[in-house]
Formats: C-alpha cells, structure tokens, sequence
C-alpha cells in the first residue's frame, strides 16, 4: 500500500506546550489545582462567555452538561444522526434517549425546518452539533427553543473559535461543550471544556465533574470524577495562544482548495453559511456518484490521507438498533456514502494542497 504522504490530522506540540508541562510536573501539582483554573478562565475569554468548566473529555462535558439541565430517564433529546458516536451516547448515559432530525445537505449540521416536528411532551433539550466546524443555524434554533421552553446544548467539540453571526459557537445556548482531542484545532492531549454564562449550571458543572461535591468530603448528588489534570490544561494555556494562527491557516487552505475544486466536476466543496465563521475542523467534499469508496482508494494510493465523517447514521449502529431505532433519514444518508474529508490542518503546505488538487483532478477524469 502506498504511504500517506499528506496526513489527514497532525497534531501541532511545540516546545511552549512541552515547557509549560515541565513546570507542571516540577511544581508537583499535577491534578485538577491552578492550571485548570487559569484554562478555564483563558477559554472563556476566547469564546465570550462568563464561566468555563474543564472536564476529562468533550463526552464528559457533553454528560455533565445534560445532567446541569436536569436530563434524564424518560425525556428526549433532539439531535443529529450525523456525528461521532459521542452526540447520541452522552444523552443515552443520563438514562435519556437521542431523537434524531435528518441534516440541511448543504452544511450537514442539524436542520432547523425539520426540528419542530419531532417535539413532544418528553422534548427536554436540543443538541445541534457545530460539525465540521461550522454553526447550525441557530437563530431558527432559538426561536423554536423559545416557544416551547427547551435547553439548547451546543454540541461544539469541533468549532473552536467558530461564529455565528457575531457570536462565538459556545455561547448561544444555555451551555456549550468543546473537545481538545489531539486532531481537534487546538489540545490538550484529552480533555473538554463546557462554557456558560448561567452562573448556577457552572456551579453544577463543577459539582458533577467532581464526585457531586459542594464541599471538600461533602457529595451532594451523585457525580463523577470527570476533572481534568494540570497536565493537560497546561497544553491547553500554550495552544490558546495559537488557536486563532491554527484556525486562519485551516480557513486559508479551505479557501485555497474550494476555489481549485469548484472548476473539478463530480466534486461539491464545503457550503458557508452567511454571517458564518466555519473553522474547519473538516474539509469535507461530497461527491457526486455514490462511488465515494473508488475515489478514497485512489487518494490513499497517490499519497493523500481521508477521512469518512461519518460512515454509519448514529441511529444504525448496533446499539442503537437493538435500543430500537429504526429511522431512515434520507440526507443522512446520503451524506454516509458520499462525503470525504480532506487534509486541512495547519501543517499542511502550498506545494500538499496543489498535490491535493492534482491527485482529485484525475479521480474526476477516472470516475466520472
């Protein structure tokens, strides 16, 4: 098999990040103390909310987030079928069940026309997922959010730095979750962060991440040791310096690639919607024939690393089969068998991106 030459994810450690965790490891504090402090501060500033709350994982913040808001057995979640495993499986573990809403085809995210329809009487919460890097719609979110009472918890674990009209992806719904997973735009190794400016639901946050404490010894609700490490917040204090360098250098090289793409036939690049900062977390392409596994081969055998995001409708994995699910969402699926993400991220060069477009330039001329 031919070697990747042009990796689909490349984490970026630099030797700010490795030096701030030597001081860590020297200081001798190496658990939840001071750095995850100074990060959760540092976050919050970036994304223009009140409070952040630092968690193992961008799941945990998502579990913790529908525990603040009071989920749990009997009541539903509206969300997408079209994101990792993650979205569906934080809901499942309050004892919740995910009810899914096909995607707007252009964007992938959430359709907000379609949302409305799938509210009843167990409708606690809606759960958009800022996929790609991109926000869904949530102006049309909100408003049906008002009418009918419901949480918003932004599903955001791909959209650092993202903007929705003038309003950073985070701070749009009673609580946003974000993932520092090490191919996300920035990391910290492992962990997550959920954002706020409901000073009660970060209270709560911070109990439920934390054993339900209130008080050292003292657990008033069953909770969780979700915290996160200094170890890692002190990655993540060293990547808050990078992110928006991270975030302009994957914005530059989309703008490059949807500019080549568009004149290749068969190829659908990445839609924006307006009044939108899409971070791209992902480039993800459609194409147009449902021969997407062909031109995957391809690309892999001339160097150019993929990814399939996402190959299986959450609601067809096995475990959500034998829970009962049995929906057909047409776009969903359409969007399974036709999407393929391309090399973005910061390290990618001139001369990789020209090597991308040559290498779909010929999967065109063989496929269509």
């Amino acid at each position: 098999m031919s070697e990747i030459k042009i990796p689909i994810a490349s984490p970026i450690i630099g030797d700010e990040e490795i030096e701030e965790v030597v001081k860590v490891l020297k200081s001798g504090f190496i658990a939840q103390g001071p750095k995850v402090a100074e990060f959760e501060e540092k976050f919050a500033e970036f994304v223009g909310a009140k409070y952040g709350v630092a968690t193992s994982s961008g799941t945990t913040a998502l579990h913790v987030a529908l525990l603040c808001c009071g989920i749990g057995e009997g009541d539903e979640v509206i969300t997408t079928p079209f994101t990792f495993a993650a979205t569906g499986n934080s809901i499942l573990y309050t004892g919740a069940r995910p009810k899914f809403v096909d995607i707007d085809p252009d964007t992938f995210n959430i359709d907000p026309d379609k949302i409305e329809e799938a509210i009843n009487e167990k409708t606690k919460a809606i759960m958009p997922v800022q996929l790609y890097g991109q926000s869904a719609d949530m102006d049309k979110i909100n408003e049906i959010v008002k009418k009918h009472e419901l949480y918003v918890i932004e599903d955001a674990a791909q959209a650092h730095g993202a903007i929705y009209k003038d309003k950073k992806v985070g701070t749009m719904g009673d609580m946003g979750c974000f993932s520092f997973y090490p191919t996300k735009n920035m990391t910290t190794s492992e962990g997550g962060m959920i954002t706020t400016n409901n000073e009660e639901l970060a209270e709560k946050a911070r109990m439920f991440r934390a054993h339900g404490e209130t008080k050292r010894y003292e657990h008033a609700v069953l909770g969780y040791n979700f915290r996160m490490t200094d170890v890692a917040a002190a990655i993540g204090i060293a990547q808050m310096k990078k992110i928006d360098e991270f975030n302009q250098k994957r914005i530059n090289n989309a703008t490059y690639l949807t500019n080549e793409l568009e004149k290749i036939d068969g190829i659908n690049p990445p839609k924006v919607l307006d009044g939108v900062k899409h971070v791209y977390h992902q480039y993800t392409i459609k194409i147009d024939k449902e021969n997407r596994d062909d031109w995957v081969k391809f690309l892999n055998e001339n160097g150019v690393g993929t990814g399939i995001h996402y190959p299986i409708p959450t609601y067809k994995q096995e475990l959500y089969l034998e829970l009962g699910y049995d929906e057909k969402l047409p776009e969903t699926e359409k969007a399974t068998s036709t999407v393929i993400s391309l090399p973005i991220h910061p390290k990618v060069t001139e001369e990789d991106l020209t090597t991308i477009v040559k290498v779909l330039k010929e999967a065109s001329n063989k496929f269509n």
